[in-house]
């Protein structure tokens, strides 16, 4: 993720704010559109397998954001971001794993669209 995004302050922003006005949430929906779409163009074993848990965890990364923003206390939020640095890295995991059995993405450009914006 770019410095902008990995450095907003979602966990202490302001409730007043619309979900949506957050720049790292609407990245991370974009990035879930970009994984469904690889992974819908699966053979159905590699997508029973692999692509279901990589939609999944890329998923929980804006579902959690989503969850924190929602909380009002500090450490709630706070604890939702870490979820979702969690998701973050098992997505990352779930994307080496496709590489290596499935048919799915291989190119660095699926590698930048995760890791960087």
């Amino acid at each position: 993720m770019s410095d902008d995004i990995r450095h907003e302050s979602w966990v202490t922003s302001d409730m007043s704010k619309s979900l949506n006005d957050l720049e790292i949430y609407r990245e991370a929906m974009r990035r879930g559109e970009i994984v469904w779409s690889w992974v819908v163009n699966w053979d159905f074993l590699a997508k029973d397998t692999v692509g279901m848990q990589f939609v999944r965890s890329i998923g929980f990364i804006a579902a959690n954001i989503s969850k924190g923003h929602g909380r009002f206390h500090h450490k709630e939020k706070q604890k939702f971001c870490y979820y979702s640095w969690d998701s973050l890295v098992e997505s990352l995991r779930k994307r080496l794993n496709a590489s290596i059995k499935s048919s799915g993405p291989q190119s660095d450009t699926h590698d930048s669209c995760l890791m960087t914006h």
